[in-house]
């Protein structure tokens, strides 16, 4: 086990060693701080105001060490670019080669400066989660919120770097100009587009990434899959590369898509099926959640099963998606809408989202993970348009083969994990190494803000399947839309999901904070919401399909940057074992989808003409009740 003080020591640079944040005297004071509490020597406000002194200082040292590296770098830059006008002029080559070795020695001093602002800045983060664990979490809502928005904050230097990616900025225009050895009048910022091929340059991009966090689109995606926790260095990091296999990669992802397909391919028939079994339209509520009712038990033994084995849990969960749909198919012919909940019951139960997610974190190098994020992503999105496609095309009752391949790794293939960046080993090793083992014990590690993102999650969830299911309800009531044209309109909206998370991802994450981007997805969503309402007699098609595009998409954007807060602000103890994030975010976003499909079923008795509002007021009301909490707890969002 490597926990973090360990790794500071071990990483610092001899020269600059009294500017680091002394992270081992801030354990110190943590722990003294607990047991003056406890022993009635300082008051809760006390040990908050003094703590704060404390990491005022240690934020002021770094921040200023930090300006005055990047004011030698300016000058150096400064006198290089002095050099560099007068041998344009010159045209004499082989001092242009040395004038560009000499501005990359100032690019290696310049990795060398982010690499010191990273670690600070993670053990900033670190002594300020280690704090909240020790004192119910209250100290990082004042800090932030007394720091972080200050006019004169130091916090955002650390956090935000605008002074370091200028003096990027500089490097890579210089560079680039003398990339050819004769000059060019072309510029970087004339062509954002082209990368500049440098060795110094790619390790300065490198590790501004690494610093920032989700600052390109697979990195995103990541998060948004829940898959990418903050801290890169986790515990499954070190995953051998002769252990993986790129075939059993391919498998899961094949699944991720078989499932999604499965899921949806049944949305714009559910109703008409329905009636033809002698049941009312809105008993679709009832057949579209028995699946998701199922799924939140098979999250869990799924969950629980992965830690032993993959290889299992994915023949298993084929078989019963074969004779689940097996059984749906077979229901038409037996006029039996038993036998079609009870299909899609056991599709439920053969759900494996949860193992498919916790494959690619436990199982795939670091190296090739995000990747892999993406594409958990992408085959999600592909399977959520093709399955109302295929509906379109065969819209009688018909076989869908959920069957998922299983993977060639095994759990006994894998090997152990062998380093922890757990910054918690020397003071209680056991407990904070430990992960949750039941509900309960992972209720107890959900901070305010873990809570407050949970609740987003369902909210979105929620108003996404109220969408969805009751689609083909709605068009067919207002707008006599036949099943190939509720199946196109669902495909359509399922293939927004990738341009918007390339958007998101892409530029609008490097523009704005995820916290600004949380609530303003969720005032969008809270507006597509309203605008869905039936207002009139005269219920049109542009009002239905422009808000179900402005509360999809923003559902959409609000989940990925949801996920990737949650990341973040959960507790490293749940990201392992068999409660952990994953099977928490899963849990809730199909208890989401269950509440919704109720909401349908039991709205549908007032009667289709009542329906769409009925169904819309429980999504308006939890939609501002998240509203709310988010701003509770904005400022711990950070």
């Amino acid at each position: 086990m490597v926990n973090f003080g360990k790794r500071l020591m071990a990483d610092q640079m001899e020269e600059w060693r009294e500017y680091y944040i002394n992270y081992k005297m801030m354990k110190k004071k943590v722990k003294q701080y607990v047991q003056q509490t406890q022993t009635g020597g300082k008051n809760r406000e006390q040990v908050l105001k003094e703590f704060s002194r404390v990491l005022d200082d240690q934020i002021e040292k770094i921040v200023l060490f930090l300006l005055q590296q990047q004011g030698h770098l300016a000058s150096r830059i400064e006198n290089l670019g002095e050099q560099r006008a007068t041998l344009m002029e010159q045209s004499d080559l082989s001092q242009i080669c040395q004038l560009r070795e000499a501005y990359r020695e100032v690019g290696y001093d310049l990795v060398k400066l982010l690499r010191f602002l990273d670690i600070n800045a993670t053990g900033i983060r670190k002594i300020l989660k280690k704090f909240d664990k020790r004192f119910g979490y209250k100290f990082t809502d004042y800090y932030v919120s007394t720091r972080a928005n200050h006019p004169y904050s130091q916090l955002q230097q650390i956090f935000k770097q605008v002074g370091v990616v200028a003096v990027v900025g500089a490097l890579s225009r210089n560079l680039a100009y003398l990339q050819d050895n004769r000059g060019s009048f072309s510029s970087i910022y004339d062509h954002p587009s082209i990368t500049i091929k440098d060795p110094v340059i790619e390790q300065i991009n490198h590790s501004v990434q690494k610093l920032t966090h989700s600052t390109n689109f697979m990195q995103f995606l990541g998060q948004h899959a829940l898959i990418v926790a903050e801290d890169m260095h986790s515990g499954s990091d070190l995953v051998d590369d002769q252990s993986y296999h790129f075939l059993s990669l391919l498998l899961n992802l094949v699944n991720t898509f078989l499932y999604m397909v499965n899921t949806y391919i049944i949305v714009p028939t559910a109703d008409d099926y329905s009636v033809s079994l002698g049941a009312a339209a809105t008993v679709c509520g009832v057949i579209i959640g028995s699946m998701a009712v199922a799924q939140i038990f098979s999250s869990v033994y799924f969950s629980a099963w992965s830690n032993k084995s993959y290889f299992r849990p994915l023949v298993f969960s084929s078989i019963m998606l074969f004779l689940g749909n097996l059984l749906y198919a077979l229901a038409y012919d037996l006029n039996s809408l038993t036998a079609l909940i009870v299909g899609r019951l056991l599709c439920g139960l053969g759900s494996a989202r949860a193992l498919n997610r916790r494959y690619i974190s436990d199982c795939v190098p670091l190296k090739t993970r995000l990747q892999a994020s993406a594409g958990f992503v992408s085959a999600s999105a592909l399977g959520m348009a093709c399955g109302p496609a295929l509906a379109a095309h065969r819209v009688s009752g018909n076989l869908e083969d959920g069957l998922g391949q299983p993977l060639l790794l095994d759990a006994k293939e894998r090997h152990d994990d062998d380093f922890e960046d757990n910054d918690d080993n020397e003071e209680d090793p056991e407990e904070s190494d430990k992960p949750a083992t039941s509900l309960a014990a992972a209720y107890r590690l959900l901070t305010p803000s873990v809570k407050v993102q949970l609740l987003i999650y369902f909210m979105l969830k929620f108003a996404m399947e109220i969408l969805l299911s009751e689609s083909s309800v709605v068009t067919t009531f207002y707008f006599n839309w036949t099943t190939s044209t509720v199946a196109i309109f669902l495909a359509v909206l399922g293939l927004t999901v990738l341009p918007v998370n390339v958007i998101v991802g892409s530029y609008i994450t490097n523009l704005f904070q995820d916290r600004q981007i949380l609530v303003a997805s969720e005032i969008m969503v809270l507006i597509g919401i309203v605008m869905s309402f039936c207002f009139t007699p005269h219920y049109s098609v542009p009002q239905y399909v422009t808000s179900a595009l402005i509360t999809f998409v923003f559902a959409e954007v609000l989940e990925g940057v949801n996920l990737s807060l949650l990341s973040r602000v959960m507790s490293s103890r749940l990201s392992r074992g068999t409660y952990n994030g994953g099977l928490l975010s899963t849990e809730a976003g199909t208890l989401a989808r269950v509440a919704a499909d109720m909401t349908i079923t039991a709205a549908g008795n007032l009667g289709q003409s009542r329906l769409l509002n009925a169904t819309l007021l429980p999504s308006l009301v939890i939609c501002v009740s998240s509203i709310v909490a988010t701003f509770c707890t904005y400022n711990s969002l950070y």
